[in-house]
């Protein structure tokens, strides 16, 4: 039976089981040799990683989550994330709930269940691509990112990824956007005959201006990247083929250098991106897009159509992609959402976001496993009625 029925009648059929659906909790695996990588989170504390066992068809097969959570882009702000979850692990929750794209639940994520599903831990502050250290004498940071995602893979070979027959590597939004750094890099581990792919959910942020015309998200990444000594880890063929360099940290620019097939889920009207890139704080010192920023419905005419000046410059960066990328997918909706495959309401369940009455999970799969080209972009808002529209972030 194909895929979408099979879901179809499922959901159909047991309209509450993501209600009744026991959670799924994996218990935390610390990377014990890490400190002899010397890959160590901001604060010196051990990365990590949390592993449930693929099994039956699926245990030769390989998911790995990146994390995400934003980043830290000068000494203040990385101090103080490296006293919280978000910068170390000894203040993160010791079990992770698996859900959406990580769950174990046929019904509910079926052309994944079954793998070795992995979720890595964020706790570096440049998605996982930093190499640097400060150390004053008196204090220190370690910017370890990238020995961090290597630390984590030389963990996990022996485990069987080693062996693994299909691999997708994937991530929400900073994690998302580690998916874009790391993809090449993935299949390097592998065997050769592997099938190996990445995803990427939420992570395709764009170089825009501001609505007070000010590149403030392009001026943040220069300072995460001189900081964090991220420059050297980023894609080669795009920093030799740019003049600045550092604009290769966004996806925009590096997608084109990135050989691996490669799927982009995003909301065109990405709720991090609305509130930190396209109208930062900084930008709305008097407030004016707070109603706004709360409820679409409440922005007036001037700042809807802002709105659909960002969707349309999303939809432009990806044109090229769209138009020529044989092997890769994207599934572009309309919903004011920022992460939607962790979540079992946006993965898969009987009223989560559809474009063209396909949800985000049927799209991955069909696009993963060749079933069919999946690239689907949605109408502008107000038109989609199926979103969630789950405006609020942490």
């Amino acid at each position: 039976m194909r895929v979408a029925a099979y879901v179809s009648a499922v959901m159909l059929t047991c309209a509450w089981c993501v209600l009744s659906e026991p959670r799924l909790e994996v218990p935390m695996t610390l990377v014990r040799n890490a400190s002899h990588q010397g890959a160590l989170c901001l604060d010196g504390s051990l990365p990590a990683y949390h592993l449930h066992r693929g099994f039956g068809a699926g245990a030769t097969n390989w998911l790995l989550q990146f994390e995400g959570g934003g980043w830290c882009n000068d000494l203040e702000s990385c101090f103080e994330r490296a006293g919280t979850r978000r910068g170390s692990t000894r203040y993160m929750s010791k079990f992770e709930v698996f859900s959406g794209i990580l769950s174990n639940n046929a019904s509910l994520n079926p052309d994944f269940y079954n793998w070795n599903r992995v979720k890595l831990r964020y706790c570096d502050g440049a998605s996982f691509a930093g190499d640097a250290k400060f150390d004053n004498g008196t204090s220190i940071l370690y910017f370890r990112g990238q020995k961090i995602w290597r630390a984590i893979i030389n963990d996990l070979l022996p485990k069987g990824l080693s062996k693994a027959k299909k691999a997708l590597l994937s991530g929400c939004s900073a994690g998302g956007l580690a998916s874009f750094l790391h993809c090449d890099n993935f299949t390097s581990f592998l065997p050769q005959n592997a099938s190996v792919k990445c995803l990427s959910d939420a992570g395709f942020f764009l170089d825009e201006k501001d609505i007070s015309l000010n590149h403030s998200m392009r001026a943040f990444y220069e300072e995460l990247i001189s900081l964090q000594g991220v420059e050297k880890n980023l894609h080669e063929n795009c920093t030799s083929s740019l003049h600045y360099p550092h604009l290769c940290f966004f996806p925009q620019y590096a997608l084109e250098f990135i050989k691996t097939p490669f799927f982009i889920l995003n909301s065109a009207y990405d709720v991090y991106q609305f509130h930190h890139i396209l109208v930062p704080p900084t930008a709305d010192l008097h407030g004016r897009w707070n109603r706004c920023k709360l409820d679409p419905a409440a922005c007036n005419p001037n700042q809807l159509s802002i709105l659909q000046g960002f969707r349309k410059d999303m939809l432009t960066a990806l044109k090229q992609f769209y138009t020529y990328s044989r092997r890769g997918g994207m599934f572009i909706n309309s919903c004011f959402a920022h992460c939607q495959s962790e979540s079992q309401d946006t993965w898969l369940a009987i009223d989560s976001p559809r474009v063209n009455n396909k949800t985000i999970a049927e799209a991955i799969g069909d696009w993963y496993f060749s079933r069919r080209i999946t690239k689907e972009i949605d109408c502008a808002y107000p038109c989609d009625t199926t979103c969630h529209n789950l405006i609020p972030l942490p």
